[in-house]
């Protein structure tokens, strides 16, 4: 909306033949009729007309009704970009960024971010601190980037929000400030930003920059993991799995722990795998345990690694075997895990020198598969 409304604004300067005519695109435009559309927009934008330059730039690269070509997107955003459109400029800058119709080229893309982000394009002024933030197309420079997001969540930009909120959280580019980064979040969050919410129920949950708050915690949580973002759906398993904010409810748990689980995310394939271990909110199984196990332990998740290392050394679950139990203990060990060491070095006396040699080769392939992940 706010892009039509400029667009309409500018059309209000144009000589009038030439406003009717763009105005009659436009009108088609937004109507789907874009074969009328293109009719008005294609030779406007060959005389120069900027904002039908722009246009035909936006058909092209969402294949409006022509088919879609990224060159021919970039050759009328670059035309509308040279003489200062700022969403031209940004759209320019996106395709840049992404290697759309031109070749990556992250310095290119910092360029016309800038142009367009200096005439207070919000898109624009986010995707460059996000340039700086990460070090690409310019030197990494945190303050910097603060500068860019700041301007953006100014103007509402839900992403730029939710970064500021992670810049202040992490001492990034400004002094550390758990307050503001609540802030900043909230903002985000009530926007809807999955991840802000998720890191808003976080802050409740720790106490940090608000009082601690379990029931304020499972309400982000809860609005993050309803959108489908993994780390919400796993914290709130926990929360129900520990009663925090919500009454205990092992049943609950085990279907958040699942949903992020299935998503890949490690701490919920292990929770979950802990939940058929013991039976708490599904019968037991031991199978089933060992299967979740293995997903978050092939991920490298080193308590994981453990109870698998564990269900192999009692046979619960998966035939018994010192050779794999020794293996997966060794790679728990490798990875901090406080236990392992002297799990792996019970199992090792209980193993001939032969099984020996052979544990510790596959306690070799183990490490090597988690170094390519």
């Amino acid at each position: 909306m706010t892009q039509l409304v400029i667009t309409l604004f500018i059309v209000a300067l144009l000589a009038p033949t030439q406003a009717a005519d763009f105005t009659a695109g436009l009108r088609a435009y937004l109507r789907g009729d874009y074969a009328a559309a293109l009719g008005e927009f294609r030779p406007l934008a060959k005389q120069g007309d900027t904002l039908a330059q722009f246009y035909l730039g936006r058909m092209h690269d969402d294949g409006e009704g022509v088919p879609e070509d990224d060159a021919e997107a970039v050759k009328w955003y670059r035309l509308a970009a040279e003489q200062g459109i700022a969403w031209a400029q940004f759209q320019l800058g996106f395709m840049y960024a992404n290697g759309e119709g031109v070749p990556q080229d992250d310095a290119e893309a910092v360029k016309w971010y800038r142009l367009a982000a200096e005439q207070g394009h919000a898109w624009a002024q986010f995707d460059l601190g996000a340039m700086y933030a990460n070090g690409d197309g310019v030197p990494e420079d945190d303050a910097e980037a603060v500068k860019w997001y700041r301007l953006a969540a100014e103007q509402g930009i839900a992403w730029a929000q939710f970064q500021l909120g992670f810049m202040y959280a992490n001492g990034r580019g400004v002094p550390q400030d758990d307050a503001e980064a609540v802030k900043w979040y909230r903002l985000a969050a009530e926007q809807g930003h999955a991840r802000a919410q998720f890191n808003l129920g976080d802050m409740y949950a720790f106490g940090e920059g608000v009082p601690e708050d379990d029931a304020e915690a499972v309400r982000w949580y809860r609005l993050a993991a309803e959108q489908g973002y993994a780390w919400a759906q796993s914290s709130l398993g926990s929360m129900y799995a520990n009663g925090r904010g919500v009454p205990e409810d092992d049943a609950e748990a085990v279907k958040w722990y699942r949903l992020a689980a299935e998503q890949g995310h490690a701490w919920a394939q292990f929770d979950l795998g802990a939940m058929y271990a013991n039976g708490d909110g599904v019968p037991e199984d031991d199978a089933e345990a060992v299967k979740w196990y293995r997903l978050a332990a092939e991920q490298g998740h080193a308590w994981a690694q453990f109870d698998l290392g564990a269900m192999y050394a009692f046979g619960e679950g998966v035939p018994q075997d010192d050779a794999r139990a020794y293996a997966w203990f060794n790679v728990a060990a490798a990875q901090g895990n406080t236990g392992a060491a002297e799990a792996r070095d019970r199992v090792a006396g209980r193993l001939t020198p032969e099984a020996l040699v052979r544990a510790q080769t596959l306690a070799r392939e183990y490490l090597a598969r988690l170094c390519t992940k």
